[in-house]
């Protein structure tokens, strides 16, 4: 049933290509520099009377279907109400998502139909450019997603977290984002309660390739801060990060005295390869005192070709796992490799090692990105995840995932405006 399911996306796709409609470059997934603002402003193209499709996805221009992709554009609800040269915007998605058993990270209700993620955003984007300028973001959503969006490295009522925002049968509100933005021209400043640079993979469905998330993302790596951070860009070929927070997951909240550096630097020798080096340090709240850092490293070798390579490092000196020890150590190795066969069909993989207090765990996924029109993003994979220790011995499996139980199906469809 899975593989016709697939290969009926896979027919449907093509089937959309060959009605020659097409619409901007996918919008990737860079942390806190990618964010939902770019969710809806797809990039277009230009019309070509005979496309050579032979040429890759960038020189596939074709006319588009107008009335469903408004040019190729797709539509947004801010510039339809209030324009293009609009000083606020504001949008958001709705994700809709199945899977077939729960992956112990995310994706915990199998076997329904899931509205994952319904998503608004409110924002006005600070610009240093021509001198000092100011701005702000906020956002809100509900769903099935909540609970691990939600700031949980709060004392139970405070922000959203326990504070009566769960609505039951895995669903809830939740506030991810609320800060204000001061730029003076390479200079941007930061505060209030924002999602982690930290790591590849980030919460926002649109900037995600995979509908389900590896295990270095929900368990190495924090969701949120509350503090502030600087961002400098003046350097050629370098950004330079730098900040405060209280702690990993805290939203307006200083939960056991949480109290850290967050910082790193972003290296992009040339264009199509960028070295990012991110850490926290200090006293990291509910998950305790430690260190933990991530290195991405995202490339473009062919048009149409990204690979990424991560690695993740996490110690800190607390019984995280509930095992009796006295740490929690974690170390692990994410492999992405993904290629648009045209801007509407991707094709992808993502293999991790993810090693936590000694014990191996191991993920392999594979997926697809479908875009019939701008608007919509649709996402099928099959995943397996497998841990030799923790096989048929659930003594040893000391991050309670569910493994070595064959493959989990999933799909979600997502809808930006």
């Amino acid at each position: 049933m899975v593989l016709n399911i697939l290969r009926a996306c896979t027919a449907a796709a093509f089937a959309v290509a060959s009605t020659d409609i097409a619409w901007g470059q996918y919008v990737g997934s860079e942390g806190i520099e990618t964010g939902a603002a770019e969710v809806s402003g797809v990039q277009t193209q230009e019309a070509a009377e005979e496309p050579d499709r032979s040429l890759g996805p960038d020189y596939y221009g074709t006319e588009p279907i107008k009335f469903l992709s408004n040019e190729g554009k797709g539509y947004s609800a801010a510039e339809m109400i209030l324009g293009e040269d609009r000083p606020i915007n504001f949008g958001g998605w709705a994700s809709l998502g199945y899977t077939s058993r729960s992956t112990g990270l995310f994706n915990t209700d199998p076997g329904r139909i899931n509205n994952n993620q319904s998503w608004l955003y409110l924002e006005k984007v600070a610009d240093g450019s021509d001198g000092f300028d100011w701005g702000f973001r906020a956002d809100a959503m509900y769903g099935t997603d909540s609970a691990d969006t939600q700031a949980f490295g709060n004392l139970p009522g405070n922000w959203d977290f326990d504070n009566g925002f769960d609505r039951g049968s895995g669903y809830g509100f939740a506030i991810p984002q609320l800060y204000a933005q001061l730029a003076y021209e390479d200079f941007s400043l930061i505060g209030g309660h924002f999602f982690t640079p930290i790591g590849y993979e980030v919460v926002t469905a649109p900037t995600n390739f995979f509908f389900s998330h590896a295990f270095t993302m929900y368990r190495s790596e924090p969701f949120t801060h509350t503090g502030a951070l600087a961002t400098y860009s003046g350097f050629e070929m370098l950004t330079l990060y730098g900040g405060w927070t209280a702690g990993w997951d805290t939203g307006f909240d200083q939960n056991d005295g949480g109290s850290n550096f967050l910082g790193g630097f972003k290296v992009t020798p040339i264009d199509e390869v960028s070295f990012t080096y991110l850490a926290t340090a200090g006293n990291l709240g509910a998950i305790g005192d430690g260190y933990s850092h991530s290195i991405v490293i995202d490339t473009k070798p062919l048009p149409g070709l990204n690979y990424v390579l991560q690695s993740d490092y996490l110690d800190v000196n607390k019984d995280v796992l509930g095992t009796g020890s006295d740490y929690y150590s974690t170390i692990g190795i994410n492999q992405y490799l993904m290629y648009y066969i045209y801007d509407e069909i991707g094709v992808g993989t993502r293999f991790e090692w993810w090693k936590p207090n000694n014990t191996s765990y191991y993920e392999a996924t594979v997926g697809m990105n479908l875009k019939p029109i701008p608007n919509i993003i649709i996402r099928p994979e099959l995943r397996w995840q497998w841990s030799p220790a923790a096989n048929d011995n659930e003594a040893r499996n000391i991050a309670g995932l569910p493994v070595d139980e064959g493959a989990i199906f999933g799909m979600d469809v997502i809808f930006t405006f």
